[in-house]
């Protein structure tokens, strides 16, 4: 009975204190950790959202790029965080699915070590070219990188990268085996794109539109299954007789072990935020598409995860890319 008594007070008492710290959270600066370069597409977001639940909070939200091993350090730093709500992660298809399979020793398990907050938005990728290279479509996309792939080179935001494995699919469709070269982030790789080192990107489209709208890259195709109302004249890759759908998505994660309370108000906060005209205008006009609010919830991004991991392994594994 005293065990029993014992157990019973302890679990008051912490349920007690997960209260009262959401109750004063926060009392100081946060800290986001966005696991990739500045100026990328997953940085475009985080900044976004950042400023806007800095507002709510009455706190600052201070962004922190920790790039590397394809998100997983920046997203490492974070499972071994106090899972006091002071630092949290914007993880991304690549940091929380692909990188579980893609990756031999992968540094997190990506269902287990983190507490679920939000998920926020869903990013297609699009297929853009050099301007000088002599394609105008997928057809002729298709025809000069089969004749082609012993001296093509396709880049990316890294090893595990959405970026990457957007374009490991499409190598996969068409049968071919282009080089990939990996960059540090999405901003030189685009830069080498424009400058004609590499021949094309697989790019979250949030980074890609600028340079579409602006003709220092040419678009083939939205690598997803409808167009996007930010680029509604570029037809999807299976309009064009290529079977392709590669994307990636935004989601909040605390620590392992956040309390209930913090982590509800944590969701709530990021869902104001993803109402607020101010960031929808900025994010839909660059192509982002924020999910219903009935899967922002911690539950659903909890499986949702899970059913990413499982849906990723299958063309990774078939692929037969890894990475140490």
């Amino acid at each position: 009975m005293r065990k029993s008594f014992v157990a019973s007070l302890l679990a008051v008492c912490l349920g007690w204190t997960g209260t009262a710290m959401a109750q004063t959270y926060p009392s100081r600066p946060i800290t986001l950790i966005i696991p990739f370069a500045a100026g990328g597409p997953t940085d475009v977001l985080g900044r976004t959202m950042a400023q806007r639940m800095g507002e709510i909070l009455g706190q600052p939200v201070i962004v922190e790029n920790v790039g590397g091993a394809g998100g997983m350090l920046g997203s490492s730093r974070v499972a071994k965080a106090a899972p006091d709500g002071y630092s949290f992660l914007l993880g991304t298809v690549g940091t929380h699915a692909q990188n579980q399979t893609l990756y031999k020793k992968p540094l997190y398990h990506a269902a287990d070590d983190f507490t679920p907050v939000a998920l926020m938005a869903e990013l297609p990728l699009m297929l853009i070219v050099n301007k000088d290279l002599p394609v105008t479509d997928m057809k002729s996309f298709v025809a000069y990188a089969k004749k082609n792939e012993a001296t093509m080179q396709f880049g990316s935001a890294g090893a595990g990268s959405a970026t990457h494995l957007g374009c490991v699919v499409v190598n996969d469709a068409l049968g071919t085996n282009i080089t990939h070269i990996p960059y540090p982030g999405t901003g030189p790789a685009m830069t080498d794109l424009i400058g004609g080192r590499v021949n094309f990107l697989c790019e979250i489209i949030t980074t890609a539109k600028p340079q579409i709208d602006g003709g220092t890259v040419k678009a083939i195709a939205k690598l997803s299954r409808t167009r996007s109302p930010a680029l509604p004249n570029i037809p999807t890759a299976v309009e064009q007789g290529t079977d392709v759908e590669a994307y990636t998505w935004n989601a909040f994660f605390l620590p392992k072990g956040a309390p209930a309370d913090l982590v509800k108000k944590l969701n709530a906060v990021t869902i104001e935020a993803m109402k607020a005209p101010a960031v929808r205008s900025k994010l839909e006009g660059l192509g982002a598409v924020f999910v219903a609010e009935d899967r922002t919830t911690p539950e659903y991004l909890g499986k949702f995860v899970r059913s990413e991991i499982e849906k990723w392994a299958k063309p990774i594994k078939a692929s037969g890319v890894s990475a140490d």
